[in-house]
């Protein structure tokens, strides 16, 4: 079978494990997904399974290309499409339709999603430096120090530690563990936080 899953962040809530501990489940909105294309080694150069996740409003404006694409395959537009490897042995066709019940509870997966976007950040936030004193004579609060020497490299080095973009980038969040699935309202409940704002898409797969 499919070995992932396209899903939409919810939100956070709280929950009680064997023990009666409180512990932290993240909701997703987990499918139902249907099978666009399958790409095979002879064809393309390799296997993988382009899912739709299927939503009440289509795409807007979609491009012609996309369009066309989606002709060949008898299917609406949709926003989001990913690809996710599949299964050895598994038997799937242009159109089938995948549901959250791929997954049960305990099984671990992991999770990809865009970080939230923080915009341009200085060194304190997005690099944790200490800073200096907050005495008022300092003069030195939240700069970054020294960059470079003058005399050699004469340069600023790559990979120095700045201020700049912080956030929005790609996040795989491994190891997260199902905690409850919910085919008829297609939720799946996990363990701890996922990549990402709430409304936000990520991409669940096996791990």
């Amino acid at each position: 079978m499919v070995s992932g899953l396209i899903g939409k962040k919810i939100g956070m809530t709280q929950g009680f494990d064997e023990d009666g501990n409180v512990v932290p489940l993240t909701v997703i909105q987990a499918g139902p997904c249907t099978v666009v294309q399958k790409k095979t080694k002879a064809r393309d150069g390799y296997e993988a399974l382009q899912l739709a996740f299927v939503e009440e409003r289509p795409a807007k404006k979609p491009s012609r290309a996309l369009q066309g694409h989606y002709k060949a395959s008898g299917l609406p537009v949709a926003k989001v499409l990913r690809e996710v490897k599949p299964r050895a042995g598994a038997e799937v066709k242009e159109g089938d339709q995948v549901f959250v019940d791929i997954f049960k509870a305990g099984d671990k997966v992991a999770v990809t999603g865009v970080s939230k976007g923080k915009g341009f950040a200085g060194v304190v936030k997005r690099h944790h430096f200490a800073g200096g004193d907050g005495a008022h004579g300092s003069m030195f609060h939240r700069a970054p120090g020294s960059i470079g020497a003058s005399s050699y490299p004469s340069r600023v080095v790559k990979g120095l530690r700045m201020g700049g973009r912080m956030g929005h980038d790609r996040v795989t969040v491994r190891n997260l563990k199902v905690f409850e699935t919910d085919k008829p309202n297609n939720l799946l409940i996990l363990r701890g936080a996922v990549p990402g704002p709430n409304g936000g898409y990520v991409l669940i797969s096996k791990g």
